[in-house]
């Protein structure tokens, strides 16, 4: 626990209705019955103090442990700047693991592999994410020395470390997230392309390819480029190279996975190549890392960091003011490293070694609509450039003064920095564009370096009212212009755009865009002006309407390519619930379809099954299922008199359920399709909100028949993946699915 005493006259923070939601739920304290003990207030304070505490063991500091707990304290709660999830959460606990971003190698023995995976488990658990590349696992079919035996390659593993996420995504405060990448050259390639073709298969993985500039160049001279079998080192063969990059825009266009790595950009930033190569990066893909390294990230709210002039003209970035986040933010992630607690021992050293941080933003989209410029224009893609330019001198500034205060990273001399003698620092690294979706819902805030998603949009709250939100600085443009009516933010809510409203202002309709009106090309050249001065990685989504084309992908793989991109992402509009089932040949296909025939059973004479009352917002529900040999056979659902509406609805329910479950639908398909369907009257029953009488059947299902396994609300019928928690359409921007109401995500 933090020894520094709380100021009595400590302000509290102000808090917005989402962030209320969210500290109680994943951040403030909690007693072995997860009752919230800890205010928000207290959150803050304990993590400012626990990492301003770092600052006593350094004779040199430049300031006090005490001064320093203000500074931070203050630097939250006014949302300028917010440390990742797990410094959150852990800081001044006993736990204590703050990094959010692990790399692990999988070397090519049975007990490295399964080393890795109990790693991996014990970093969930701890709650950071992890990255892994398969590519020294020796291909398919390979013989093994030891035994005589054949390999089974990197897929097969790859799905043990995917079931062991599964197991463990609910022991700690986060669901476990993973990384694996391949490189482009292992002979199993085109199996790890196709590895997510079937929904839900490797759903606690983002899989991504490492290309080479090699193979990039074989794709533009429509070449072959050669296999190498990673236990040799030698070629088994080769495969066209503008075959499997049509293969990679083709998957990317059927569901987004898997995305795309640029290996030797990477690892020609990397700053301390003789420690190793760069194989892989954490699950959003923003921060490339050695084997056994981490980084503790951390973003500012470039949004908070605009002065408006007199009478609204010559309005500028408060650049001082900057300055002074980015130094003092440096101070504290540095802080971060020696107040984290790391789960393994070759972490621990390996971070000791470099130091690394990544220091990043959000509220950029805010920025924008302040300072009245498009996302979509060079004129924002030129600030874009300035602005990390600035963020990565100062915070290489920040880096030095530290140095002189504590001493450089301890491999410094073999570093890029030592042989070229550009003088001491504190970090490896300083810079990264990482993923806030939690940090920006907390902030109040844009996401990362994304467009707005929604200009307004309708959030569901506990009670379920339904409360229309819009972002401030359309709001007050909105009635700046004198447009403004609660019949326009609400018809704005529904569609979450301007862009064809003709009856508001053109310089409205031009500057307040949304990630679906930036055309792709803005989305791509935004990323790589984030880029040019970020020393890791930049986390952005190119965002696709349902139209767009293979060809639209291909050229968007290419131009990040050209624009010197670590990687990109792409998300086609409702893509990943659209997902084509490809499962070989014609003729397996149209077995597949014969097999899966619905073929209704006959109900036997007696059946037995059990009767529960569940309390829903339109009275008692008498749910009765029942069963043959242990499974769900049929369901009569029964609520109020008979010859009432809503009994009819419930009977109809019970008979397409029934329907289903005769016809062989297995329960889990049930529940995705029942589970979060609103209805008018939601009423709470034993910590569950009843929202209407399809999701309380979908209750007692998951329950009884699932173990209690959260299933994911499906949409089917809208095209859209619903968040689990509260219903609400996830959306995909930063390489992750994430819900804006709840900030549920599937990133950790």
């Amino acid at each position: 626990m933090p020894k520094l005493k709380m100021p009595a006259n400590l302000p509290d923070p102000i808090i917005n209705e989402n962030a209320k939601i969210v500290l109680k739920r994943r951040y403030q304290k909690k007693d072995t019955e997860g009752v919230v003990f800890e205010t928000p207030k207290e959150l803050f304070w304990r993590v400012a103090s626990a990492i301003a505490e770092e600052e006593s063991k350094y004779t040199k500091s430049s300031t006090t442990p005490a001064k320093l707990a203000r500074e931070f304290y203050d630097l939250m709660v006014s949302y300028r700047f917010l440390p990742n999830s797990p410094t959150l959460m852990n800081a001044g606990t006993s736990l204590g693991q703050l990094a959010a971003c692990f790399v692990l190698p999988v070397e090519d023995t049975i007990e490295g592999i399964f080393d890795a995976v109990k790693h991996a488990a014990m970093i969930h658990k701890s709650g950071g994410g992890t990255g892994f590349s398969f590519s020294r696992l020796r291909a398919q079919d390979s013989v093994v020395g030891s035994t005589g035996g054949v390999a089974s390659g990197p897929l097969s593993f790859l799905k043990i470390f995917n079931c062991a996420t599964e197991q463990i995504k609910q022991g700690g405060t986060r669901r476990g997230a993973n990384m694996g990448i391949l490189r482009v050259d292992h002979p199993d390639i085109m199996n790890f392309i196709k590895a997510k073709e079937r929904d839900g298969e490797l759903n606690n993985f983002n899989l991504s390819i490492g290309l080479t500039e090699a193979f990039m160049e074989a794709v533009e001279k429509k070449a072959d480029f050669d296999l190498i079998a990673p236990n040799t080192g030698k070629a088994v063969g080769s495969l066209n190279a503008r075959d499997v990059f049509n293969l990679l825009v083709h998957k990317a266009w059927e569901s987004g996975d898997p995305g795309i790595v640029f290996l030797d950009r990477i690892n020609r930033d990397n700053p301390t190549p003789e420690l190793g190569e760069i194989e892989s990066t954490n699950p959003c893909g923003e921060q490339p890392l050695l084997p056994y390294e981490a980084c503790n990230l951390g973003s500012i709210n470039l949004g908070k960091c605009f002065a408006k002039g007199k009478n609204g003209k010559n309005s500028q970035i408060d650049w001082d003011e900057l300055k002074r986040i980015i130094h003092l933010s440096v101070r504290f992630l540095d802080n971060v490293i020696d107040a984290s607690v790391y789960p393994l021992p070759q972490i621990t050293e390996t971070v000791g070694k470099n130091r690394k941080i990544g220091l990043g933003v959000m509220g950029w989209a805010d920025l924008l609509y302040q300072l009245k410029v498009a996302y979509n224009s060079q004129t924002a893609v030129d600030l874009a450039e300035r602005v990390m330019k600035f963020m990565h001198d100062e915070a290489r500034s920040a880096s030095k003064q530290l140095a002189s205060e504590r001493g450089e990273f301890p491999t410094y001399a073999n570093s890029v920095f030592g042989k070229a003698n550009l003088g001491p620092y504190r970090n490896a690294t300083t810079t990264t564009i990482a993923p806030t979706g939690t940090l920006s819902i907390i902030g109040g805030c844009s996401s990362g370096v994304e467009p707005l998603f929604a200009l307004s949009f309708v959030r569901n709250v506990m009670d379920n009212d339904k409360l229309v939100e819009t972002n401030p600085f359309f709001e007050a443009a909105v009635k700046e212009a004198n447009a403004y009516s609660p019949n326009l933010m609400e018809e704005i809510s529904k569609v979450g755009t301007i862009r064809k409203m003709k009856h508001l202002p053109e310089e409205l309709r031009t500057i307040f865009v949304t990630s679906m009106d930036v055309e792709p090309i803005w989305h791509l050249k935004m990323q790589a002006a984030f880029q040019k001065h970020t020393d890791n990685a930049v986390s952005k989504t190119v965002n696709l309407p349902a139209t767009a084309t293979k060809d639209d992908i291909w050229d968007i793989y290419w131009k990040a390519y050209e624009y010197g991109c670590k990687g990109v992402t792409v998300y086609r509009d409702g893509s990943k619930t659209s997902q084509v089932l490809c499962t070989g040949d014609s003729e397996k296909k149209k077995e597949k379809a014969e097999a899966d025939k619905s073929i209704v059973q006959a109900r036997p004479d007696v059946v037995y099954g059990f009767t529960q009352k569940i309390d829903t917002g339109l009275g008692v529900l008498f749910l009765t299922v029942n069963e043959m040999n242990g499974k769900p056979f049929e369901v009569f659902a029964t609520i109020g008199k008979s010859g009432g509406s809503i009994t009819a609805k419930a009977e109809a329910i019970g008979r397409l359920v029934s329907l289903a479950l005769r016809s062989g639908v297995k329960v889990r398909e049930i529940v995705q399709q029942l589970k979060g369907i609103g209805g008018e009257n939601p009423k709470f029953m034993k910590k569950h909100l009843v929202k209407s009488i399809p999701d309380a059947i979908a209750y007692v299902f998951e329950a009884r028949y699932l173990q209690g396994d959260k299933v994911a609300v499906q949409a089917a019928a809208l095209n859209k993946e619903l968040c689990p928690d509260c219903g609400e359409p996830l959306v995909f921007e930063e390489g992750c699915h994430i819900c804006k109401s709840c900030a549920y995500t599937k990133c950790g």
